[in-house]
C-alpha cells in the first residue's frame, strides 16, 4: 500500500508558470522540467541541451524549499523577490543588469564573483 502511496506523490515532470491572476493561472505552462537531470541521459540516441541540464538543476534545487516561478525578464523569479538567470562561465548580466536582486547561477567557476553564484552550490539546498 505504501509503494502505490509514494507512486502518487512522485512526479516525473515539473510545470513553471509565471505568477499571475484569475484566468491567467489556467493557461499552459511557461516551462516544462524533467524531476531530475539523470533522466535527461536515459536515451543514449538523444543528444542533451547543456542549457536545459542547468535550468532542470537550478529548479530541482530550488524548487524544495522555494517558491519558483516563470520570470519574462530571466530564467526564474524565486519567492517573488529574487531574479535568477542560468548559463554557463561566460554569461553576462545584461538581461538582468537593471533589476534589483538579480544574479547568475553560472556552470563552470569555482567561487562566486559580485553577483556570479556557481550552480553547483545549489546542491546544498536540496
Amino acid at each position: 500500500m505504501q509503494y502505490f502511496e509514494y507512486l502518487e506523490e512522485s512526479k516525473l515532470i515539473y510545470q513553471v508558470f509565471k505568477q499571475s491572476r484569475g484566468l491567467g493561472a489556467l493557461e499552459k505552462p511557461d516551462k516544462i522540467f524533467l524531476e531530475n537531470t539523470n533522466l535527461m541521459y536515459m536515451f543514449d540516441d538523444v543528444q542533451t541541451d547543456i542549457g536545459n541540464v542547468r535550468e532542470t538543476f537550478a529548479f530541482n534545487q530550488l524548487s524544495h524549499s522555494h517558491e519558483v516561478l516563470f520570470s519574462e525578464q530571466s530564467d526564474f523569479l524565486v519567492d517573488q523577490k529574487y531574479i535568477f538567470e542560468v548559463g554557463g562561465k561566460n554569461k553576462k548580466r545584461r538581461q538582468i543588469k537593471d533589476i534589483s536582486d538579480s544574479y547568475i547561477l553560472a556552470d563552470n567557476i569555482e567561487y562566486g564573483t559580485e553577483r556570479r553564484i556557481p550552480i553547483w552550490l545549489l546542491g546544498f539546498l536540496y
